[in-house]
């Protein structure tokens, strides 16, 4: 089993130890040779080559046999998939990745197969969409986890919005992704494909309001309380129209007055520690899940589990340095709470959205209802005490 990760994800290990519960030899592929003392191997190769990348792991190939290539984080798709195609083993279409990992190739897919989504335009520097109805939505076309996203209310306010995320971006000349602002909650589905056909693992609310000016999740609640028939079969339009055919796959969609309305489609699961919410059969974690449909392993009867679960991906307040985290014993008290996580150590200087680029830590709960999963949720973080210079 080859682990594509870049080194900064934060899932190394949760994938690694479930490459262990099945017996499979582990390689990790990353942009560093990373210190993992649980996996057999490591290599280091450039991501942003993905066709390099392959080759490299293609000679793995040649020395050890590898059965299956799986990315663990948005930088390693592409890789994976130009592995896997290397290979011969199931793999999604390189071209199909490519187009996730850019919003605005993304867009034109969906556009072309008439799947419901917000109306969007490109916006080079100097230019302001005056035809796309507002509020709008603007972002940068490679960032992800809600960087350098900012909801423009005035027209007016554009060209210095505008400005901002290009330097959020790094690039002066960017285009920008614009977009009209959808109104109505927010779910997120996670699924797998197996020749195409989707298969929905499950469907999380976002019970905090994602109406801007920044996009920062929060909390995320299975099973939904929304109906989900309409959002897995838009799901299943994205996947068909962007090409995507084998393996995991998370998306987002704003349940609108009119219909569910896709946002985003990416061929990974879900990010940061969020996975530890679901549990699969007698336990089974959805990293395994994953690896054991990437292996070809059978996964009859993997449902998951009849409990509610939730995370709160830990918001960090303001820009400054780390001191401490307060009150972590008296979150981990709160009934329904079963974990804490921070995930930035003392002393590390962070920034808040729409600069910023992760969360503080990941705060964990079960209970009988999706309401009081929330509840726990809110509480567990009520107690905490962030401490910024």
């Amino acid at each position: 089993m080859v682990l594509v990760l870049p080194t900064s994800t934060y899932r190394a290990g949760d994938f690694v130890d479930a490459a262990g519960a099945l017996g499979a030899s582990v390689v990790v592929v990353s942009d560093q040779a990373p210190v993992l003392g649980r996996a057999d191997a490591s290599a280091a190769v450039d991501l942003d080559d993905p066709v390099a990348a392959a080759a490299a792991i293609a000679g793995l190939d040649d020395r050890r046999g590898v059965d299956a290539v799986v990315a663990v984080d948005d930088r390693g798709v592409l890789v994976a998939a130009e592995a896997a195609a290397t290979l011969g083993l199931p793999h999604n279409p390189p071209a199909a990745v490519a187009a996730t990992r850019d919003k605005a190739a993304l867009r034109h897919a969906l556009a072309t197969a008439e799947v419901a989504q917000p109306a969007f335009r490109l916006v080079a520097p100097g230019e302001v969409p005056e035809d796309l109805p507002l509020p709008w939505v603007a972002k940068p076309r490679g960032l992800s986890g809600s960087t350098g996203v900012i909801r423009v209310d005035d027209a007016a306010e554009a060209d210095a919005t505008f400005a901002r995320i290009r330097d959020i971006a790094g690039d002066p000349d960017a285009t920008l992704l614009v977009e009209t602002f959808v109104p109505g909650p927010e779910v997120a589905v996670e699924g797998l494909l197996r020749g195409g056909e989707l298969e929905v693992l499950a469907v999380f609310d976002k019970p905090d309001a994602l109406d801007g000016p920044y996009f920062e999740e929060t909390i995320y609640v299975t099973p939904s309380r929304h109906p989900t028939d309409e959002v897995a079969r838009l799901v299943q339009q994205a996947c068909t129209a962007v090409g995507l055919t084998e393996g995991p796959v998370h998306a987002e969609a704003r349940l609108s007055p009119t219909g569910p309305v896709l946002l985003e489609v990416a061929a990974r699961s879900i990010g940061g520690l969020c996975a530890r919410t679901l549990r699969f059969g007698a336990g089974v974690s959805l990293e395994e899940l994953i690896l054991r449909h990437a292996l070809g392993l059978p996964t009859d009867g993997l449902v998951r589990e009849d409990v509610a679960a939730g995370v709160m991906m830990l918001p960090i307040p303001r820009s400054g340095t780390l001191r401490e985290v307060r009150g972590q014993d008296e979150a981990k008290a709160v009934e329904g709470v079963v974990g804490l996580e921070i995930t930035v150590p003392k002393g590390r200087t962070v920034k808040a959205l729409p600069e910023g680029d992760r969360y503080l830590g990941f705060l964990f709960a079960r209970g009988e209802t999706p309401a009081d999963v929330e509840a726990a949720l809110r509480l567990g973080h009520a107690a905490l005490d962030v401490v910024l210079d």
